[in-house]
């Protein structure tokens, strides 16, 4: 039911809604109070909160992968990116304690009405947020808010979704 879902939503054109959904994020209180935020860096239909990065008073990161395990590694807009395995720009910086993280922006193809969230199914991101101390936020259209993405046992559910 899943890759169904994943086959039917993967090429859904999300990024005329960036500019609504990171006004969204600004102005909520998690954004606001957090100094040190991760974002990710947006894949060709994906929302793109990289305008975020304008904001001086916040400490960005974006996440990278190595084997199974995702990292969060500092970013600042105009340091070195190189292309990963899955297509995905990264940085080249060290990466930093999860933890010192305050809000985790996750990517999602769709989420449903119990803020679990569907991604590309390789679980990197419930790996991440098992024991993530921080708040998780996904912003999407409100059109992909379903009913149920049926979540399973792994799957870890968001704290905040920003729709427009």
């Amino acid at each position: 039911m899943k890759n169904e879902l994943r086959k039917n939503l993967k090429n859904i054109c999300k990024n005329e809604y960036s500019e609504s959904l990171t006004k969204l994020l600004r102005e909520c209180k998690e954004y606001k109070n957090a100094k040190n935020i991760m974002i990710f860096y947006p894949l060709k239909n994906e929302i793109s909160l990289l305008s975020l990065l304008e904001d001086e008073d916040k400490n960005f990161y974006l996440p990278r992968i190595e084997g199974s395990n995702l990292y969060c590694c500092p970013y600042k807009k105009g340091d070195a990116l190189k292309l990963s395995e899955f297509n995905t720009k990264e940085p080249i910086s060290s990466p930093v304690d999860k933890n010192q993280i305050e809000l985790v922006v996750v990517p999602a193809l769709c989420c449903d009405k119990n803020n679990y969230r569907l991604g590309y199914g390789k679980g990197f991101y419930d790996r991440f947020l098992k024991d993530f101390q921080g708040k998780k936020v996904v912003c999407l259209p409100s059109s992909l808010i379903l009913d149920t993405v049926y979540p399973e046992e792994h799957d870890v559910p968001v704290d905040i979704v920003i729709t427009c």
